[in-house]
């Protein structure tokens, strides 16, 4: 006679899952919002000319060129895709490093500051919420650029960049 169960159905954990009490779940998307989203991918890869290698999973991003030997220049990025206030502004910040001219800033930091400025001004002007924890996001972002630059050893830090230098961080004078 068989009961369907086995020795090993009693030790291992039941496939069952308990339901999570979820803690308050994010207000779902209006479907016009991500339609503003959707047209400002659409109009910044066309009057920038970019390709959008991989919309990445995780809010980090990267913006690139290839120098092609016929002359031609493929501007490249990588970022979330905008589905709120916070990918937006990653997207925007790679956009804006083209936008900006790609390695045309120099100190690194600087071009960072301008790429952000660019973004959170775009995103201002076209109505889009920056909130408190994108300018958070920003200012992370700077404080790293500048203490990266402070190890590679840079001269000189740029005036519009104090704000940024790291609590604890001694600079030798120039």
């Amino acid at each position: 006679m068989t009961f369907g169960l086995e020795l090993w159905d009693l030790l291992r954990p039941s496939r069952r899952r308990k339901a999570k009490a979820s803690k308050s779940a994010p207000p779902p998307r209006s479907r016009a919002m991500q339609d503003r989203y959707d047209a400002l991918v659409v109009e910044m890869k066309q009057v920038w000319g970019l390709k959008v290698r991989k919309w990445r999973s995780s809010t980090s991003g990267v913006a690139w060129e290839t120098h092609w030997r016929d002359g031609t220049i493929s501007r490249m990025i990588e970022s979330p895709y905008p589905r709120g206030p916070m990918s937006c502004a990653i997207f925007l910040h790679e956009v804006g490093h083209h936008a900006i001219g790609l390695s045309s800033i120099k100190p690194r930091c600087l071009e960072e500051k301008r790429a952000w400025d660019w973004a959170l001004a775009t995103m201002r002007e076209r109505g889009f919420n920056v909130t408190d924890r994108v300018i958070k996001r920003r200012d992370d972002a700077l404080r790293y650029a500048v203490a990266k630059s402070i190890r590679r050893k840079i001269r000189r830090i740029p005036l519009e960049m104090v704000p940024w230098i790291p609590p604890g961080v001694r600079l030798e004078p120039a």
